[in-house]
């Protein structure tokens, strides 16, 4: 076969010297990304089918996991291409079907022949393994010396083989991170069956193994990621990374997993699973199974609950819709949980948790969330008295909406022991603690918190270090955290809150601004900053009591943050009749009202000490 030159945008595909380039300067590309290029440069626009892809780069005499090399082949390629997959200018997926090169082709003929790909090179009859060493034929690695005849000994013996592993790993793997499973549903809506998938088999690992797994939230950054396994390995702090792809039909659920070692990009161990559509038990068997090949399995702690596949499918999207900031969305989904399935403890979990962070997050109101919270955790506890995320439910009830401080840190302990890697548990704890003013312990508990998940709670520590009037430390980190994440929403809005506290009017309004604008709101922008140009610092307080005053005769707004605005401006009845409000509705942030500098002037206040020592916390900070 002559040698192509194929051109395409500012990228040339040399098949004679086996080269990427972009204008003229060489790309790194690995071979089977780089044979699979070739092909669809070859087909000029035309499909190229995955079978084809399979049956052109890969031996059908070796097991290899095709789908999920093929996924990860056309990744590579697009990272090379700095190609976007979701507004591809390259390499356009047909769902379903394969892949084509959607930007036009221009082909030159060298005359230099090009290589045939591995997978088809043979040696001639009168061809000695010296002679092909001499003129520099690919040498097999050690383990390939006795691993590809083993497979295919095992490929011949039976054709259910589908899984293999490498046992030469030179660097021992005591860290993974899944990253988000690819969904090759062909239906955006099964997003969250992905994302749901992606998150049991995080948690059954850190569940079956002994291996430290970091959390769901510290790698949904990644999803669709087109940066190199080994830089997010790094970035994580991982010897390993589990990446794969899951597809669900009517009746069907095929997934697919490969282990991949972060220092040399090499490929460790790969399974495929093929399961009834409803069978829920599939994260925890492929976790055992990874766990048992890295010799890092895990005692089982607990019997296997059955759970109803209508009622694990409804949990998913309350969890997914949880994790995208959707709360509200969440409640309806966890509760159609349970009732398909009344003794699902981890839905009534997840219920109790709706119920605290909705009323935490000024999103619902105390005097209605806080019975269903207690119902919700309660249940959830009597159900599987050994599950961690029920203890947590527990906890946050006691703590959020009985104000109960003894009962709180033993479910937040008990919790902490049952599942000692969840970063969540000790942040819950720093906060309880906090309001006890027990603040360097806080502190300590927020760190391991950051240690464990940095990402879960991006601004966790700066808010500790926020309550204990440590505003520089939380600044500090806050800087370094924005740094990663420079259009995070939460660090912006904890960023405006320091400054106001600190007393920096100016910085919290051009916070406050870019917040307006990150969450869609640039008109809300514009109005502050212009009631500030007009009003100063005077004028920004007004207009935020304004606009919060407005919301709160259609919706729930904690009386504990309007009286924050008349403090703000040296009203003390309005604040003081605020507070006392937020007491006896059982506003959550009434726990913190001695942290905040603006009700500074009202601790000696009868009526303001009076509110602190009924809720229980430390009289003194």
């Amino acid at each position: 076969m002559i040698g192509v030159v194929s051109q395409f945008g500012d990228f040339t595909v040399d098949a004679g010297r086996f080269e990427l380039s972009r204008l003229g300067r060489p790309l790194s590309l690995e071979r089977k990304p780089l044979e699979l290029l070739i092909l669809l440069a070859e087909r000029n626009g035309q499909l190229v089918t995955r079978t084809e892809i399979a049956e052109r780069l890969w031996d059908r005499a070796v097991f290899v996991d095709t789908e999920h090399g093929i996924n990860t082949a056309i990744r590579k390629i697009r990272y090379a291409l700095r190609d976007d997959p979701d507004q591809p200018r390259y390499i356009q997926t047909v769902t379903g079907k394969g892949y084509r090169l959607a930007a036009p082709v221009t082909r030159l003929d060298t005359g230099v022949p090009a290589p045939l790909p591995a997978s088809v090179v043979q040696p001639t009859t009168h061809e000695s393994a010296s002679a092909r060493a001499r003129q520099g034929a690919p040498r097999l690695r050690p383990w390939m010396r006795w691993a590809v005849p083993a497979v295919v000994a095992l490929a011949a013996s039976t054709l259910a083989a589908h899984s293999w592993l490498r046992h030469d790993h030179e660097v021992p793997i005591r860290s993974l991170a899944v990253i988000p499973l690819d969904n090759l549903s062909g239906d955006p809506a099964q997003d969250y069956f992905a994302d749901g998938m992606t998150d049991e088999l995080t948690t059954m690992l850190a569940k079956d193994s002994t291996l430290r797994i970091v959390s769901r939230t510290s790698v949904m950054q990644y999803k669709r990621a087109r940066r190199p396994l080994p830089e997010i390995a790094r970035a994580l702090g991982v010897d390993a990374i589990v990446e794969g792809s899951v597809a669900r039909s009517a009746n069907h659920l095929h997934m697919t997993l490969q282990l991949i070692q972060a220092s040399t990009d090499s490929h460790l161990w790969a399974d495929s699973y093929d399961r009834d559509a409803d069978d829920v038990s599939l994260p925890d068997d492929a976790a055992r199974a990874l766990a048992a090949r890295l010799h890092s399995l895990a005692p089982s702690l607990s019997a296997v609950h059955y759970v109803n596949p209508a009622a694990h499918d409804a949990y998913l999207r309350g969890h997914y819709l949880w994790f995208t900031d959707r709360m509200e969305e969440s409640g309806a989904y966890f509760r159609k949980a349970t009732e398909i399935q009344p003794d699902y403890a981890l839905a009534w979990a997840g219920l109790a948790n709706y119920y605290g962070e909705g009323e935490a997050g000024d999103i619902l109101d105390p005097r209605t969330s806080l019975g269903p919270q207690l119902q919700a955790a309660r249940r959830a506890l009597q159900l599987e008295p050994d599950l961690a995320e029920a203890h947590q439910a527990m906890g946050g009830a006691y703590f959020i909406g009985l104000w109960d401080w003894p009962d709180a840190d033993r479910e937040m302990l008990r919790a902490i022991g049952l599942d000692p890697r969840n970063g969540e548990l000790y942040y819950l704890r720093a906060c309880l603690l906090q309001a006890l003013n027990r603040n360097a312990e806080a502190i300590q508990l927020a760190k391991k918190d950051m240690e464990l998940d940095p990402f879960a709670r991006p601004d966790a520590l700066a808010s500790i270090y926020e309550g204990a009037g440590q505003y520089d430390a939380a600044l500090a980190d806050l800087k370094l955290r924005l740094e990663v994440s420079p259009n995070d929403p939460d660090l912006i809005g904890m960023t405006m809150d320091v400054w106001r506290r600190k007393g920096n009017y100016k910085e919290a309004v051009n916070a406050w601004e870019k917040w307006h604008i990150l969450t869609g709101d640039p008109q809300s922008a514009v109005t502050l900053h212009r009631a500030y140009e007009k009003g100063g610092t005077r004028g920004f307080i007004l207009r935020e009591l304004h606009r919060r005053t407005l919301q709160a005769k259609t919706r729930y707004v904690s009386p504990i943050e309007l009286a924050s605005y008349h403090a703000q401006l040296g009203q003390r009845e309005p604040t003081l009749s605020l507070i006392e409000e937020g007491y006896r509705i059982r506003s959550t942030d009434t726990l913190w009202i001695q942290m905040d500098p603006a009700f500074d002037f009202l601790h000696n206040d009868p009526r303001f000490r009076a509110v602190v020592q009924k809720t229980g916390v430390s009289l003194e900070y």
